[in-house]
């Protein structure tokens, strides 16, 4: 592949394009300072102007949220999995409808696997600016289910959300069009039937910071089940190259790498997230101490 190929295959963290009006609760005090990206995929963004990265179907989605200190993503459920790696900041994911059935804190190396069908928000808890990488399941992760409240809070603020999942803006003019159905309000039945957990079992949704290489979300991982992908933590020492990555897409969590292409070197910088053709296995050096992410499809 050329060293343009590569290229357009890297999504570089300087170069990552937020939306700050992907859902329904961007105009919530509280809020509506918060980023999302879609890196690999749509994700469940109910923008349809929001920025896709990179459009290939992988398998599986990758996107990104940042929020600074005391920015809340709100209460709301996945059809698929949802798996976060902190890679920045320190963070409280908070479990249930009200957000108090369970909650945990997490920082920089920590992983969460939440269960679908039931809902979670998150918070930034600490003093700058956070960065969540975020892997969702399937090419198509569906829509999320917002708690009541979310709902009734963006009406409040000109939002109003179709049951195809997309956004309306009527304080920036726009207008439910006349052969739209609005999503109806969650309700006390859809609620009834998710899953509650209890603190401990939150605790085992997290697979907390380690030294050295691991399986993270793997059959014979720290969390198991049923995700769609495997995720796995390489430490590489400078000059150790980073082995088995054709069909991979990788995150510099910390450190550098350099991909030696045809047509010369292409350094990945920390927050970097590189996908790698599956009949492509490049040689990719540590320049540093470096911890560097995968995922792959299960097949």
């Amino acid at each position: 592949m050329s060293l343009q190929d590569w290229e357009a295959r890297l999504v570089r963290y300087v170069d990552l394009r937020p939306c700050y009006n992907a859902f329904i609760d961007c105009r919530t005090p509280g809020s509506e300072a918060k980023e999302n990206f879609t890196i690999i995929g749509p994700g469940v963004s109910e923008n349809p102007d929001q920025y896709v990265h990179i459009a290939e179907p992988h398998g599986f989605n990758i996107g990104g949220a940042r929020q600074p200190p005391a920015c809340v993503n709100s209460q709301h459920s996945h059809d698929t999995a949802e798996v976060f790696l902190v890679h920045s900041g320190q963070w409280r994911f908070d479990l249930g409808e009200t957000g108090q059935d369970a909650q945990v804190e997490m920082g920089p190396g920590d992983v969460i696997s939440l269960p679908t069908g039931m809902f979670r928000g998150f918070t930034n808890i600490g003093t700058d600016i956070g960065f969540l990488w975020a892997v969702l399941g399937e090419d198509d992760p569906g829509r999320v289910l917002w708690a009541p409240d979310v709902f009734k809070l963006a009406r409040q603020h000109g939002l109003v959300l179709l049951e195809t999942g997309q956004l309306i803006d009527t304080v920036a003019g726009q207008k439910v069009p006349a052969d739209a159905t609005i999503m109806p309000e969650t309700t006390a039945q859809q609620v009834a039937a998710l899953h509650v957990a209890t603190p401990a079992e939150a605790e085992s949704f997290v697979a907390k910071a380690k030294p050295g290489s691991l399986q993270i979300i793997h059959k014979d991982g720290v969390l198991r089940g049923e995700h769609g992908f495997s995720l796995s933590q390489v430490s590489l020492p400078k000059g150790q190259e980073l082995a088995d990555v054709a069909g991979a897409v990788i995150f510099v969590h910390k450190g550098a790498m350099t991909l030696t292409s045809e047509e010369g070197p292409l350094p990945l910088q920390i927050g970097d997230t590189l996908s790698v053709p599956h009949d492509q296995d490049p040689t990719i050096i540590a320049n540093q101490d470096s911890v560097i992410h995968v995922v792959k499809k299960v097949l």
